[in-house]
Formats: structure tokens, sequence, C-alpha cells
């Protein structure tokens, strides 16, 4: 390294927010605190590395590029180009796809590029009940979805809590979907694709699996892969796939022309090419051995937690998980969702109250609460912390008005949280 260089590399990066916009650098600076002396089990959440951090946060964020590589409507969009190749080259190689968008900015917006593209306003959609653990972008009455499209639910055995595929082929058989949706984001077990691409076919629909939830176990090949039986898949890139916030769609190669025009300019206008970047970083990363690994732990970790709190005293709804989440009925222990949620936020342990299936309490309060093990296993924890974790838990559940007690959880917590660093405490330490 010269002299400059060496030089350059010693002088701490100017914090430019904290210069700016003091009002708004103490709000990141106190969700940095949160974050890092915290725990976070909310489901849908995970740390992306450095380096989708720092391209998240690059020049890109300068840059229109309404299109597609090599067809845009403005100039100078040759670097750009070859950063959104690089994303759309990754993305069908992680998941063998013929097809993909890495441009919706969302989940929700990839999920309504498909029905653009494979129903019309008005046409029946079979789907998984929000109350069951669905999505709202699957027909919630006062989603976009629910509002353009006439959808019919199923859901899960009242006895096992699984999926019915009793009900959902009855479904299929007297309402006629245009399209049938598979996918969760409050399921806690392996869904079988090729379950529903048979139903699919038998009554002549499209099939659509929104894996948004679970696309990096996908991507680590230890769960079944939709994209050779779905005609259309959907998933963010950020909760298990670790990238940055955004959509990604796929499809087969005869629906590439339509999908591509429901995106854009169907859907949205100029794509977020510092995302698309970090989207590109993340498929990279999703690519090597390590991440693998990681997925089986996020796994691993996950029924060790179940196990762990279902020996507390607590139900596990389908009396466990196959992937990175559960959900907990923390009515045996004489509280609700909500005071459970609270509690653990209280103790330092973020996570979100949840209904549960066939669940006779209110939506703001339900029975549940939903766990999951994505972020705390990207900070390298493992099972012995997970079974801490546990403890903690049914600790503060069992007394939440011990305020002596949980003050103590807290600052076990912050101890715990401190020996495994967020991934953002890297990067600014490499920016110091």
């Amino acid at each position: 390294m010269s002299i400059a260089a060496n030089s350059a590399a010693q002088t701490a990066v100017p914090n430019f927010v904290e210069l700016e916009d003091p009002d708004v650098w103490a709000a990141i600076a106190a969700e940095h605190t949160r974050q890092a002396e915290g725990l976070e089990m909310i489901a849908s959440e995970n740390f992306t590395s450095p380096a989708v951090m720092q391209a998240v946060g690059s020049v890109l964020t300068n840059k229109y590029a309404e299109g597609y590589p090599g067809h845009r409507y403005y100039g100078g969009c040759e670097f750009v180009d070859k950063v959104e190749d690089l994303a759309r080259e990754r993305l069908k190689k992680l998941f063998g796809a013929e097809h993909v968008n890495v441009q919706p900015h969302s989940g929700s917006q990839a999920n309504a590029a498909v029905y653009m593209t494979a129903i019309q306003t008005g046409d029946t959609v079979l789907a998984f009940d929000l109350a069951h653990g669905g999505h709202l972008t699957h027909g919630m009455k006062l989603n976009a979805s629910g509002v353009l499209y006439r959808f019919v639910h199923y859901g899960v055995r009242r006895d096992t809590n699984l999926l019915d595929f009793d009900q959902i082929a009855s479904l299929a058989r007297e309402h006629k979907p245009k399209l049938i949706i598979a996918g969760a984001s409050a399921y806690p077990r392996e869904i079988p694709h090729g379950k529903f691409a048979e139903i699919a076919r038998e009554v002549g629909a499209k099939l659509m699996v929104d894996m948004a939830h679970y696309a990096g176990l996908v991507a680590a090949g230890i769960h079944d892969n939709p994209v050779p039986v779905a005609d259309f898949v959907t998933s963010t890139t950020h909760k298990t796939l670790r990238g940055p916030r955004g959509g990604i769609a796929m499809c087969r190669a005869e629906n590439a022309k339509l999908l591509d025009r429901s995106v854009f300019p169907g859907q949205q206008g100029g794509p977020l090419m510092h995302v698309i970047a970090g989207k590109a970083i993340a498929f990279g990363e999703a690519l090597r051995p390590e991440f693998k690994a990681y997925a089986k732990q996020v796994v691993e970790n996950a029924r060790t937690l179940a196990a762990e709190l279902a020996r507390g005293g607590v139900k596990l709804v389908s009396g466990g998980t196959d992937n990175h989440l559960m959900l907990v009925d923390v009515t045996p222990l004489g509280i609700g969702g909500k005071l459970a949620e609270e509690t653990l936020d209280r103790c330092g342990i973020t996570c979100n109250k949840n209904m549960i299936p066939f669940d006779e309490r209110k939506p703001m309060d339900p029975s549940g609460i939903r766990l999951g093990t994505p972020a705390l296993t990207t900070r390298g924890m493992g099972g012995a912390e997970m079974q801490q974790i546990a403890a903690w838990i049914l600790r503060a559940l069992k007394s939440p008005a011990d305020e002596k007690l949980v003050a103590a959880t807290k600052a076990e917590v912050a101890e715990l949280a401190e020996q495994f660093p967020v991934p953002a405490a890297k990067l600014e330490a490499a920016e110091r």
C-alpha cells in the first residue's frame, strides 16, 4: 500500500449524517444500539453482510435506469447494466430458474406483478388464509390483492395445524381458480410444492409460490425448491436469503416478456440500482458453501429453541418446526401475545405477537408470538445460545410483572449480545 493510501485508510470517514442532520443520526445511532445490545428474533428480519450494506449505500443510488439491461430509457447505464446482469445470472444459478426479474422493490410488488401477468381483475385465486399463516398480499380484503381479485382461502387442519390438502383439493375443484398460491409468512413446516402442482394441474390453474420466508433454505438445498414445478415464484431478498430489502420474481421462459412488462412499467418505474447491487452480492454469497452451513444452522437453532420452549410449558403450533420460525401459543402461561411481545421487548428480545390457527383472541392481542432464528444465526449463535435464550423467554413470560427479573434478563441478554457482534459493527470498525 502506498504512503498516501495508507494515510487515507487511517483517517476516519466523516459521519456526514451526524454532521448534516443530527436528529436523523440520533435515531440511527439508537437503532444501532438496539440491534447490537438485543436479540432480533422477528422471523422476517436478518442482518446483511457489510458488502451488501456498502453497495446499498453506494453511488448507484444516484442513477436512474428505467427499462432493462440493453434497453434503457436513459443514457449512462452501461455500468448499472453490468450490475443487473450479474444479479440475474446469479439468481438463475441459485434456483435453476429459466427467467428472473430482480427489479421489484418488495415482495409485495413482485406478487402484484405476477397477478398482473397470470390473471385478470376479478379472477378467482386460491391462497393460504392469513389467519392460519398466509400473507396479506394473498387476498387480505384491505390489500390491493383482495380488492382486485376474488380470493378463496384454504387453511390448516385443526388437529395437526398442518396444511389441509383435502380441503385445498376440494376448494380447487369447487371454485376452479385461475391461480393457486403456495407459501406463507407464519407456517413452521416445510411446504410440499409438488402437491400444490398436482392440484393446479388437475383444475387447470397456474401455480405461484411465494417463498419469501424460506428462500434462503431453498437456496441452500435444505428445503424443497418450487422453481421446477411452479409457473411463477416470488420472494423477498432479505429474511433467510440475507440480502437487502427488496423483491424478486421468477417464471418459465414463455412468461418472461409478460412478467417483465408487469414489473416495468406495470408496477413501478425506475429500479433501485443500489439495492439491485446489494441483491447481486447477496446472491453471490448464497452460492458459497458457507451459506449452506449457515442455513442448516438456522434450522438446527430453530429446532433447539422450539424443543426447549415446549419443555418449558408453552404450546407450539404443529408441535415444532422444520424451518426458521415457530409459532408459540403463550396462553398456557396465562398471558396473551401482546403482553408476551411487550415483556420480551423490555428484556431486549424482539419478536412479534401473532395469531395462531383457529385463534379465538383478537388480532391485536392474539394467543401467540412468532419467533425466528435467522438473525441470531447470522451473529454466530448456536445450540447453547438457543437453550439459554429459551430459558430467558420462559422466565420472563412466566413473571411478566416482575420488573427486577425483567431488568436482570435485559442485562444478561446484553452480555450475550456483546459476544456476537452484528455485521454493521464490523463495517464501522473497517471505516474507522
